[in-house]
């Protein structure tokens, strides 16, 4: 199974999120808005993932949702959410998952629109838990279009460049109460492995709020620090 793509909960509109990585000599760009949902975001690809900043662009919009990741963002505000994992057949996953005992909540229909226009459309599937303090389990994605074009469109279009395909991860970082417990339960969760094919998931003793503490790229020279959260990256600039 493959990483999709990162969660990273900000206060910052699209366009400063991409002007603040910009800057430090990558390339983001503003995604567009979730009109259901009352957000947007600003979006950096690397060569098979995603890293989203996601704030809220209607507040009445947001407050209203029942749909788990923007409650969840009620709850943090900022700093790293969540993490999601890319699979091409939602319905069976989910089947997969009840088998190991998780209850699950989808999958569900979702679209962004962008800033050119077009709608982008997929699907989501969610572990059903409670919105806490506690480590969100990660959430589950079915794109519309098969992985070969959507990434063929995002090159055409100029969201994925050289120097994204470069953007290799190492590992993420989640920072928990109980780092055993949380690697059984994800293993057992994931059917017996916490090394996807484009980065390793690691736990480590913390307190407090348990959610994603580092982000880590391959060929890393510089600690970013943005929004709360922590990418250990390479140096452009």
């Amino acid at each position: 199974m493959k990483l999709d793509h990162i969660v990273h909960f900000t206060h910052t509109s699209p366009e400063a999120s991409s002007k603040f990585w910009n800057e430090k000599g990558f390339h983001a760009i503003s995604g567009g808005s979730h009109e259901d949902w009352g957000t947007q975001n600003a979006l950096m690809y690397g060569p098979d993932y995603y890293i989203e900043w996601l704030t809220v662009e209607d507040e009445h919009i947001a407050q209203a949702s029942e749909h788990p990741l923007i409650q969840q963002l009620q709850l943090d505000g900022r700093g790293f959410g969540t993490i999601c994992l890319r699979s091409d057949n939602l319905d069976q996953l989910a089947q997969q998952i009840e088998g190991r005992g998780f209850q699950t909540v989808g999958p569900m229909d979702a679209n962004r629109l962008t800033e050119t226009g077009e709608t982008v459309r997929w699907r989501l599937l969610f572990v059903d838990q409670p919105i806490s303090s506690a480590l969100p389990l990660p959430f589950f994605i079915e794109w519309e279009e098969p992985d070969e074009a959507r990434f063929a469109g995002l090159k055409q279009k100029g969201a994925i460049t050289e120097l994204n395909e470069g953007l290799r991860l190492e590992a993420l970082v989640f920072s928990v109460e109980d780092p055993e417990q949380k690697e059984a339960q994800w293993s057992r969760l994931l059917g017996g492995s916490l090394d996807l094919e484009n980065c390793r998931l690691l736990f480590e003793d913390g307190k407090g709020k348990e959610r994603l503490s580092e982000v880590h790229f391959e060929s890393a020279g510089q600690e970013i620090v943005f929004e709360q959260g922590n990418y250990l990256a390479p140096r452009f600039v």
